[in-house]
Formats: structure tokens, sequence, C-alpha cells
């Protein structure tokens, strides 16, 4: 099937667009990628509506939470018909489509998790059929709702020396550890670039930490460091799963802007070496991608905390940015086939189970 996958994570930096051609199981052929960027109105109210969920205690319609799902639809919308225009490939042609949406809040612990965008308007609009929702019915059976990817990244590394990690570094990290006889595990380690970023941005005005630099030129504060560790989360056993906004900077408040952004690189550094020893053993490769192999040191600091070394997905010729997109085009594929997509040792959900609301063009 050819299948598209639309992911746009917690940094609102923009939206990733994948297609690939997959049998949902081991066959994955990745034919094309763009990422479109949100401007900055645009990552401005979907900041507001993410800090508006944060404060309800269940999912509710309110208005700018409205208007901040139609943004999502019409910029997945605009992003499919690009992807499509880049690949040569007619609109007709693809199968289904996996809309992740944006998460708001992401509440398992109150039996809810909640990802704005609207799959019926999505289908809609590019005339495909689309699988949005993917999480709700994990965290209603009881899971974490997160991380849903492993099952991906195992299709990837079938292939591999056992055992293996992989560890996606977005603006909350996650880790899968996929055994000897192919048993998952995975959870959520902590932040991973999200305090960086918010760092960036409140203290230079810039998003991020371009290669790390500016933490490369400053001092990791002990102190702060360990306040930032001192947290019970750490210690509980997997699976468990975080809302980005579960961390914040303040701790750091008072540094300088290099120091405190050395201090928030080591914190994701330490967080993933004590995500090591909940698994049920120790990897042979750390295999990373998402953004944050892009900064060269914190792949160093994580080097020096786990005694591994970091290496980018793309060494393996898996490409370490389009993969969230790709692995909800291959969940798409999966849920259409009624393949599950979360495990016990993925999410904590009691049986493996499938996930996701189909929505057909022009069923309203």
């Amino acid at each position: 099937m050819l299948a598209i996958g639309l992911m746009s994570g917690t940094s609102l930096d923009g939206v990733d667009a994948a297609l690939i051609e997959t049998d949902g199981e081991a066959h994955v052929r990745p034919i094309a990628f763009r990422t479109e960027g949100y401007s900055d109105g645009a990552r401005a109210e979907l900041a507001e509506a993410t800090a508006l969920a944060l404060t309800f205690d269940r999912p509710r319609a309110s208005p700018p939470i409205v208007a901040a799902s139609d943004l999502i639809v019409r910029t997945h919308a605009m992003v499919v018909q690009k992807l499509l225009r880049d690949a040569g490939v007619d609109a007709a042609a693809v199968d289904v489509i996996g809309f992740h949406g944006q998460t708001v809040a992401h509440r398992p612990d109150r039996g809810w998790t909640w990802q704005i965008g609207d799959g019926q308007s999505l289908a809609d609009a590019t005339g495909i059929v689309t699988v949005s929702d993917f999480r709700s019915a994990d965290v209603a059976a009881g899971g974490q709702g997160a991380p849903l990817i492993p099952v991906y990244h195992a299709a990837l590394a079938a292939d591999l020396a056992r055992p293996v990690a992989i560890l996606n570094l977005g603006g909350v990290a996650n880790i899968t550890w996929i055994g000897q006889d192919g048993a998952l595990v995975a959870f959520d380690t902590g932040p991973a670039n999200g305090l960086v970023d918010s760092w960036m941005e409140a203290e230079t005005g810039q998003r991020y930490d371009a290669d790390g630099a500016l933490a490369a030129s400053g001092r990791v504060e002990p102190t702060v460091l360990d306040t930032m560790m001192d947290n019970g989360w750490f210690d509980l056993a997997p699976p468990k799963s975080l809302d980005r906004n579960d961390f914040t900077i303040q701790p750091a408040r008072g540094l300088s802007a290099a120091d405190g952004a050395a201090t928030l690189t080591a914190f994701t550094a330490q967080t993933v070496a004590r995500a090591l020893d909940h698994l049920p053993g120790r990897p042979r490769r750390l295999l990373v991608a998402g953004g944050g192999r892009h900064n060269a040191t914190m792949l160093a600091m994580i080097a020096a905390a786990t005694g591994l070394t970091p290496e980018p997905t793309d060494t393996l010729g898996w490409d370490g940015d389009a993969m969230e997109a790709q692995g909800f085009a291959y969940m798409a594929v999966r849920r259409l086939n009624d393949r599950p997509i979360s495990f016990p040792g993925t999410t904590g959900v009691v049986h493996a189970m499938t996930g996701g609301v189909i929505h057909r063009p022009g069923m309203n």
C-alpha cells in the first residue's frame, strides 16, 4: 500500500510528512519526505491552545482550541498536496493517511490524551482515507498511549543484531529496546529538546541550540542538575510517558544563557542514562533519531553518561527526521489491516491492540 504519515510534534516547529510503500509488516520502502515549518503566528496559536488545554480536567471544545484544530487540518492538507507534488504521485494512488494531529495535553494518569485536528475534515480535504486519534483507545484500555513508534522501529531493525535500542530525541525523548527474541520494551525517558528549546527562546530568542554550540560554551551547574534529577518519576518502572510540559526550565533560571543550555542538555543526557537501568538488558547499539541527533553536544553528553556511542540512524540509511511521520503511515496501514500498534511492553496496555479511527472521504 502507499501511505502518507503526518506528524506535528510538541516542539511546534512544523509538520513532517512522509510517503512510504508498506504492507504494515516487514516491507517498508520510503518514497518521499518533506517538512513544512509553522509561521510565528501559527506557533503562537498552537502554543496558546496547548496552554489552555493543560488547564482542563478533560478535553472539551473551546474557541481557541477549535481554531487551532482548524489550523492543523488546513496546514496538513497543504503539506499533503506538496508532498504528492514532490513525489509525482496522484492522491488517488494513496491508500491511507496516518494523521497524528497536534498533542495539546497528554494525561494518561487521568485517563485521557488529546490530539487536535479532525480526521474527517482531512479526509474530505485530501480525498484520501485517513486514520487519526491513534492514542485514545490505548489510554482508554489502561495504557499510556505512548510511545507508539516502537512497532515501526521493530520493522526497521528486523535484521540488526540484538538487543538494540533506538532513542528518539524529539521534544520528549523515548527509547525502544528490542530483545533477541523480538520482545519490545519502550517508554519516555524524559525531556529531550523541549527544555533546551524553551530555554533558548526565553534567553536568546533563538528556537533551538544549533549543533549544541551554546551548551558547549557553558558549564553544567551540578546543583541545578541534581535538583532536576531528584524526581521520583525517573525511578518509576516502565511503561511510562510524559507531557512535554511536565518539566520546566524554572530550576535553571538565574544561570547564564550558556550555563543554562549546558545544564539542561546534561539533564537530557542523565535521564537517558537513568532510563537504561530500566531496560531488560544492555543494548549492543544505541541508535538515535529525531532532531536531537543533530546536537553534537547532546550526543557527546549522552555518550559520557551512558558509556554507549550514540549512532544517528542515518548511518543505517534510516532518515532520522522522517521516522515518526513514516511510523504513522506504517501504523495507518496496520489499522486498516486490524493489526496491533501498541503492546504491553510499549504502553502498558493489557493486550496487544490496534488503534486509530478510520475516516473515509465524504462520510460526514
